[in-house]
């Protein structure tokens, strides 16, 4: 089966792709990837559904089945998400290198993120939910419990 609950609240919206792509910015093609998980959707673009349709981003990428969200973030803080990084990593025990071998990158890169210098790619977001039961809204500064 392939779920998407992108693709169910576009249909419950009576909405079509294109509509969502072109609110999003990206081509019909793209979001459609979005929806078949061909393609990991972006932190940035995940925030603007998010906040569009009210539902929370771990809803939105199915890590839980609790799908209202009432935080309106019209941006993420890339500070705010390095914070939330290294708290998780505090809370886990776990050095930058331990998250980066974990993730399959670098240090550099994990320092990167924490220091609000870039985002976290929702890849790494969605690996780390996935092991830790960590939330992305929490990581992005929407919510303030860590865990889904």
């Amino acid at each position: 089966m392939d779920y998407s609950p992108l693709r169910e609240i576009r249909n419950n919206k009576n909405m079509i792709q294109e509509d969502v792509a072109k609110f999003l910015g990206v081509s019909q093609e793209t979001y459609s990837k979005y929806e078949r998980k061909k393609f990991e959707i972006p932190i940035k673009q995940l925030n603007k559904l998010s906040n569009e349709w009210k539902f929370s981003m771990d809803y939105l990428l199915d890590l839980t089945k609790i799908n209202k969200y009432n935080n309106v973030f019209k941006e993420i803080n890339r500070k705010v998400t390095g914070q939330r990084l290294k708290e998780f990593r505090k809370h886990f025990d776990m050095t930058q290198v331990q998250l980066a071998k974990f993730l399959n990158t670098t240090q550099s890169t994990i320092s990167a993120y924490e220091s609000g210098k870039t985002l976290i790619l929702t890849s790494f977001a969605v690996q780390i939910s996935k092991k830790y039961n960590v939330s992305i809204d929490f990581l992005c500064g929407k919510k303030s419990d860590m865990f889904i």
